[in-house]
């Protein structure tokens, strides 16, 4: 395929309508624990947004380990992250006992992680790192924990994708199947830091574990959201008059580029990070 070709059927060869009447049937054909999942994943997108509104009004910093920055990031990225997995899962094969526990798990995780975040926001303190007093301990030790039960709930998500899935075009399956693995270096990156950082503190480098931790961001970043892009490119082009075969090829395509930004991302996060 051209590139001409190529960029014709991503920007113009989607019927806008049909798109649209597509989105809404994520919705109303949803599981019950999908959409319980879309919703609390839009509240926690409107938290973002909301304290993104906070910070503008209340004004500080906008970097460093105390500001609005971290509720305003983890409440989109997370709402993000949780709606993006909800759909993306419903093409993979699980039992439905299998995904109610594991997708709801996940949902409550979320909600759980932003929640600890936010709060220690509003207190002006520290949410990661933090061990200096009783309460402020407990939410870092929790957002640990939340975050090994991310990693178990999203690894067993990854396996899952990998098994036969008959009533799914495989450009789609491709396109998850890619989404998850890029996922899986994402949550390598964010296990690293916290890993890093930990031990930074347990040594008496706290300012310094808030340092040598935003060096692998970026690689975090960029491997977390290929679970939404790839997919949604696979589904846009269902809308398209491109044979099966062509639609193979377009996904492939785009994850190669994908995984070519991604490995250019990576590699200067951890040149960054190992010189930190």
């Amino acid at each position: 395929m051209s590139t001409h070709s190529f960029m014709e059927v991503v920007m113009f060869g989607v019927p806008v309508a049909q798109a649209a009447t597509g989105v809404r049937a994520v919705w109303t054909d949803g599981r019950r624990v999908e959409r319980v999942a879309y919703a609390i994943g839009a509240a926690l997108f409107a938290s973002g947004l909301f304290h993104l509104l906070v910070f503008a009004v209340d004004g500080g910093p906008w970097e460093g380990p105390v500001s609005w920055r971290k509720a305003v990031t983890f409440g989109l990225s997370f709402g993000l992250t949780l709606t993006s997995i909800a759909w993306v899962t419903s093409y993979v094969p699980l039992g439905a006992r299998a995904r109610n526990v594991i997708l709801g798990v996940f949902t409550a995780d979320c909600v759980a992680e932003v929640g600890m975040i936010t709060l220690q926001a509003w207190r002006r303190r520290p949410s990661h790192f933090n061990m200096e007093t009783p309460l402020d301990t407990a939410i870092s030790r929790g957002l640990a924990a939340g975050g090994v039960i991310l990693i178990v709930t999203l690894v067993m998500f990854t396996i899952a994708s990998f098994r036969a899935a008959p009533g799914t075009a495989r450009s789609m399956t491709i396109a998850v199947r890619v989404g998850f693995v890029a996922l899986m270096f994402a949550l390598l990156s964010g296990a690293v830091m916290i890993a890093r950082g930990v031990a930074l503190v347990q040594t008496g480098h706290q300012q310094a574990a808030y340092h040598v931790a935003g060096a692998l961001k970026p690689a975090h970043a960029v491997t977390m959201h290929a679970i939404l892009v790839l997919p949604a490119l696979a589904w846009l082009l269902t809308y398209t008059r491109l044979p099966e075969d062509r639609r193979v090829r377009v996904v492939v395509l785009a994850s190669s580029a994908y995984a070519v930004a991604a490995v250019a991302v990576i590699a200067v996060s951890a040149i960054r990070f190992a010189a930190a």
